[in-house]
């Protein structure tokens, strides 16, 4: 069973707008799923039609194998969720805030007490968790809101930046945190971002939304080679220019010693660096450039938008 399934999911507010429009997906148990876009490309409004929240317009999604509009309560039990800006109780300290959330989700106490304690110390919170919440600083509140969110050991975790207003640090062990909640404990992640090279870093397969729609969603492999026929080997060398082999390789010349060429396969590569050493060449260093995340999102957004223009132009 799929832990997250989107089916023709569209959603459009009272106002008019339309935030969601068709979206079709599917997550396996887990997977680090990346779910990327702009602010307002609509993946708060998906979060909150898969926990219930919002209802949807048209289509159906499920978590776990259940309907979050048909039966919240139970969407949420099988659910953990971080928000850009943590919800919690600032006259409560960081223990008694774990302490409510693990009863209110059916924890008995000591097993409560026993995972909070677990939590506070996996996120470097034990020093503060007799401390109320007002003194935290938005970083300590992030991640007490992570701690929040797990205490229940959910099956899905939706996080919406998670690591908003965190020092490198604390993101960095928040992260390490997110791999292994996938990796020992097979938990789904959900990350929502607008920063590419984070979601390029941590998850597994990415979905790239925009303006409501899906624009693509696979791995980070399989977007390149849906989108990119060749890839950037730069290599730094001595001893080539006039050397029958520079054009044999299809070498372009950047600067003094720097040369590049276009290659589809990494297989191509040792092939390549043979020819050239074999003909004289001194090969100081090779580095293979890649399509980032965002080099993938800015061609499908580019795409899509010469699809429009010229849609447009039809229509004139």
């Amino acid at each position: 069973m799929e832990a997250v399934m989107i089916h023709s999911l569209s959603k459009t507010y009272p106002s008019g707008k339309q935030a969601l429009k068709d979206l079709s997906l599917s997550i396996g148990g887990g997977e680090v799923f990346g779910f990327l876009g702009p602010n307002g490309a609509g993946k708060t409004t998906t979060v909150k039609l898969l926990t219930g929240v919002l209802t949807p317009t048209a289509g159906s999604c499920s978590v776990m194998g259940i309907d979050p509009a048909r039966q919240p309560e139970k969407a949420h039990l099988v659910s953990g969720i971080v928000t850009e800006h943590a919800q919690m109780y600032d006259n409560l300290t960081g223990m008694e805030n774990l302490l409510f959330y693990a009863a209110a989700f059916g924890l008995p106490r000591q097993e409560g007490k026993a995972r909070a304690e677990s939590l506070l110390r996996e996120l470097d919170l034990t020093d503060a968790k007799d401390r109320r919440l007002a003194s935290y600083s938005t970083g300590m509140r992030q991640r007490l809101s992570l701690a929040r969110a797990l205490i229940h050991r959910p099956d899905v975790l939706f996080l919406d930046e998670p690591t908003s207003g965190l020092d490198p640090e604390s993101a960095q062990n928040v992260n390490q945190m997110i791999h292994g909640l996938a990796r020992r404990e097979g938990i789904t992640v959900f990350l929502c971002t607008h920063q590419l090279r984070y979601a390029q870093e941590i998850c597994t397969r990415y979905g790239l939304i925009e303006q409501g729609s899906l624009l693509a969603a696979g791995t980070l492999e399989e977007l390149r080679g849906r989108l990119f026929a060749a890839k950037t080997l730069r290599i730094r060398a001595a001893n080539v220019l006039g050397n029958p082999n520079l054009t044999e390789c299809k070498l372009k010349r950047r600067r003094d010693d720097e040369f590049e060429a276009e290659i589809r396969e990494n297989e191509e590569i040792p092939a390549l660096i043979r020819t050239l050493v074999e003909g004289g060449g001194d090969i100081y260093s090779v580095s293979l450039e890649e399509p980032s995340l965002e080099d993938i999102y800015f061609a499908l957004t580019d795409k899509r938008n010469d699809s429009r223009d010229n849609r447009k132009g039809e229509a004139r």
